[in-house]
């Protein structure tokens, strides 16, 4: 697929989550809070992230992650003085503490940790746009989690957040990509890919 084609892929997707009604999101980010139960993740970290605009989740899927008894370490989105995106830095996830931040994302204040810090979760929620069954992850474009997810531990079950019609067949990789280990989606709960 060229480059151009993902580029409608992306167009196309975000157009069908704008067109959802509310009502459905909101049950669908309920539905995905749900699933959590069946992860292990007492007294371990989870790198999650505070959804914008019509992306899968919740702040209440946060909260449920702290009271599984998680460490949750929320994403910090910088780019360098040339605007090249950056790896992500991470911050401490607690409830009434988020602030604005860049690109309309609301954020942890600092202090934050450095991007390496993804290396000790033991999951990480990553927003996507669609997944494959191979696990390759069609994100926004701009490469932040591409610059960060290579620091993962190799044991990380690393999973997609998306919508249930997200869950496509094949999307095109690149060579920096790393791949999704499972998807998380509001009917299907957590599957493992590849």
């Amino acid at each position: 697929m060229s480059p151009r084609s993902k580029s409608q892929l992306r167009t196309a997707l975000l157009q069908n989550r704008r067109s959802v009604p509310e009502a459905v999101r909101e049950g669908e980010a309920e539905a995905l809070r749900g699933w959590l139960s069946g992860l292990k993740i007492s007294g371990r970290t989870v790198c999650a992230y505070v959804p914008v605009g019509s992306e899968p989740g919740s702040i209440a899927l946060l909260d449920t992650l702290l009271e599984l008894g998680a460490r949750v370490l929320l994403p910090v989105a910088r780019n360098d003085a040339a605007g090249i995106p950056l790896p992500l830095q991470w911050g401490k996830y607690r409830p009434g503490t988020l602030v604005a931040a860049e690109f309309g994302l609301r954020e942890p204040p600092p202090p934050w940790l450095p991007a390496e810090t993804i290396g000790e979760a033991d999951v990480i929620l990553v927003p996507a746009l669609a997944v494959d069954r191979s696990g390759a992850r069609l994100g926004r474009g701009a490469g932040f989690y591409d610059r960060t997810l290579h620091h993962a531990a190799a044991t990380a079950q690393v999973i997609a957040v998306v919508r249930d019609d997200e869950l496509l067949d094949e999307i095109p990789a690149e060579p920096h990509d790393v791949a999704m280990t499972h998807v998380l989606t509001p009917k299907r709960g957590i599957v493992a890919l590849r």
